[in-house]
């Protein structure tokens, strides 16, 4: 049964290319969620929890092949994310209502009744590959939705993987085979078959910026998440220890490749030597400016990422930007004075490296927070770190982002793990970031609502008669 990620053995391997595989995918799947969309809720309640345990049950061998594979983060940490995308989304997701009849008002007269969209399309990254593979299947299959994927090619063997476990799983339970599948290779033509193809009815996209565009130009409703440079605030009243550390938290899971990981610390200068000192008593290490300037050259070669450093450790990057750091080096930290081309470490860096601002009273902070969103950042999240519930209020006023998380790790806030955020790992950035909501897509996002109403302000009587 292991057939999802390959056609069949029969097909004449001449025809064997990214855009024919594409079309057969989508065409089985078509077929299979015609069968899905049938069935009632409690099957696909235990269908879902199925997949859910079996990809729990091997979040550390897919782990140790989204490391291996791609060289990205650290085996421990995407065992926590594949935990995430499985057991924890479970629980939330669990007792949602997404089958037949979802709401009927107290006089019975306004009715919703849930269908599925059809076909999901999912653009997977290489950042979070397994862990993404196992939300997107569970949130669609959720919803009486197929999914059909396109692996980034960096990922190609665990995106598989983790959707073969998926199909043979919902099969196992019940579903019809088919269900969940991806492209065996990654190749541009197959992933625009894929979003533009004529089957293809929702796409969901998480990547880089070119993906969420080639998404949200497929003429083809999409959600598409792109990056996050999420600016973290520490305002005076701000808990110093714990901000510190929930800071240096959520910046190193996974060595930063998390989107809504903490990109620019934003200090307020009252207090910026006590906070500094309290990055280096947990091993921070600030660079000087001809290590800040090897440190430029080396992660932002002509302005771009240099895609070596992704997920990477910061011995590793300090090593070939060419200085050293002592071994127990948490994050490499830069203090920058600017935003911008100029400033290339004040953009999204997916590693344990962060700028650091010392800004002026609650103007300078938000000022600087402002700067940092609109550098790559707009629509995704931000963070306060504060006691003062006045300055939090005054600080996020006006803030370009649909994320504010007050007094926790970004990159766990974010994803719902330590706040009330629907746990996801496709974040929506609203009109700002290019999407259509601003939400953390859930099962709900995936459905069409149907809306039965009856008559409630009569404009004719029972005999006809004109009465309004």
């Amino acid at each position: 049964m292991r057939n999802c990620c390959a056609l069949e053995d029969q097909i004449n391997s001449s025809y064997l290319n990214s855009m024919y595989e594409a079309r057969v995918l989508l065409k089985r799947a078509k077929e299979a969620q015609n069968v899905l969309a049938t069935f009632s809720q409690k099957k696909i309640d235990y269908i879902v929890e199925s997949m859910a345990n079996a990809g729990f049950k091997a979040a550390q061998r897919l782990a140790e092949m989204a490391v291996e594979e791609t060289g990205f983060g650290k085996v421990a940490d995407k065992i926590t994310k594949n935990i995430i995308a499985t057991r924890e989304l479970h629980e939330y997701i669990k007792d949602m209502v997404t089958c037949g009849e979802i709401y009927r008002s107290k006089n019975g007269k306004f009715i919703k009744i849930a269908t599925p969209m059809g076909i999901v399309v999912g653009l997977i990254p290489s950042t979070n590959p397994t862990s993404t593979l196992l939300y997107k299947a569970l949130i669609a299959i959720k919803s009486r939705n197929a999914l059909v994927v396109s692996p980034h090619p960096k990922a190609v063997k665990c995106i598989c993987e983790a959707a073969n476990i998926m199909q043979e799983a919902a099969t196992k339970a019940g579903a019809p085979e088919h269900i969940i599948a991806s492209l065996s290779r990654s190749t541009r033509e197959g992933k625009r078959e894929l979003i533009k193809h004529p089957l293809a009815d929702v796409i969901l996209a998480t990547g880089n910026c070119s993906i969420v565009k080639e998404a949200h130009s497929s003429g083809k409703p999409a959600y598409g998440v792109g990056p996050g440079n999420v600016p973290v605030i520490i305002e005076k009243s701000a808990n110093i220890s714990k901000a510190v550390a929930d800071i240096i938290t959520g910046k190193t899971f996974d060595n930063g490749t998390i989107c809504a990981s903490e990109q620019s610390v934003i200090c307020e200068r009252q207090i910026h030597e006590t906070v500094i000192d309290e990055f280096k008593q947990r091993n921070a290490y600030f660079v000087n400016q001809e290590e800040q300037r090897l440190l430029e050259n080396y992660m932002f070669p002509q302005c771009c990422i240099n895609s070596e450093i992704v997920g990477k450790s910061p011995q590793f990057i300090a090593k070939r930007a060419g200085f050293k750091i002592p071994e127990d080096t948490t994050v490499i930290i830069a203090i920058l004075k600017g935003v911008g081309e100029k400033y290339p470490l004040s953009a999204e860096k997916l590693s344990p490296v962060l700028s650091f601002y010392i800004e002026d009273g609650i103007q300078g902070l938000r000022k600087r927070a402002f700067e940092v969103l609109q550098y790559g950042g707009l629509g995704h999240t931000m963070v306060i770190h504060s006691s003062n519930q006045e300055a939090i209020l005054s600080i996020l006023a006006q803030k370009p982002a649909f994320r504010i998380l007050i007094n926790t790790p970004s990159s766990f806030g974010a994803i719902g793990v330590t706040t009330m955020l629907a746990p996801a790992f496709t974040l929506a950035t609203g009109t700002l970031g290019g999407s259509i909501t601003t939400d953390n897509i859930t099962p709900k996002h995936l459905l069409n609502i149907k809306r039965v109403v009856y008559e409630t302000v009569p404009i004719n009587d029972e005999n006809g008669k004109r009465i309004r």
